[in-house]
């Protein structure tokens, strides 16, 4: 008598269990196509959404159920990088001393900067129409910064006092810089300049 049920809880485990591969590969589609789409928008804003979908190797179907309109896939880009960088500020405090994670990230910080930059046009293309969407707001961001920041106070390794919004002011010259050129080394530096004020004067040197 005991052998159907055993069966029953055998077959009702059976849909979750082949339920997950495909969510795997839709979660692999959909970051696939991202990739992409930041490579082409950077480059040419008015790219065909057909020349993202076959560089990233999706049918048709497959990349509009993701991203049904253009205006969806630019924010959802802007979303999905700036998401990214704010993720690993948890991630390289849990790897990293305070201040080796602060400073990577703000190597990280520095690569979203330039994806931003490259798609300035064809962001502000999509949220300028009237009754457009709205750019994501800064938030995650902000909150990652801060969030070293206190770290970083904490372990006496940088001055106290210094929030969000000083420390974004104090890096806004990324801003400036040219995507389309080598911008790596004038970044590098800008950001070891910014390191070496956030040093000064900190009760742990």
């Amino acid at each position: 008598m005991s052998q159907p049920r055993k069966d029953a809880a055998a077959r009702s485990d059976t849909p979750a269990h082949s339920d997950a591969p495909a969510r795997s590969d839709a979660v692999r589609n959909r970051e696939r196509i991202l990739r992409v789409a930041m490579a082409e928008l950077t480059v040419r804003p008015d790219v065909p959404l057909s020349t993202i979908a076959k560089k990233a190797g999706v049918g048709q179907g497959t990349f509009y159920r993701n991203f049904p309109h253009r205006e969806a896939l630019v924010l959802e880009i802007y979303r999905y990088e700036m998401q990214q960088v704010a993720d690993a500020a948890g991630e390289l405090l849990g790897t990293r001393e305070p201040e080796a994670a602060l400073r990577e990230w703000m190597d990280r910080l520095a690569g979203f900067a330039m994806t931003k930059a490259g798609l300035a046009d064809v962001i502000r293309l999509v949220t300028s129409a009237p009754g457009g969407p709205a750019k994501p707001g800064p938030a995650p961001v902000l909150e990652a910064a801060g969030t070293l920041l206190r770290a970083n106070e904490e372990a006496g390794t940088i001055r106290p006092g210094v929030t969000p919004d000083d420390f974004f002011l104090a890096i806004a010259g990324l801003w400036q810089l040219d995507p389309q050129e080598e911008w790596e080394p004038r970044a590098a530096r800008l950001l070891d300049f910014v390191m070496d004020g956030l040093r000064a004067g900190a009760p742990g040197r």
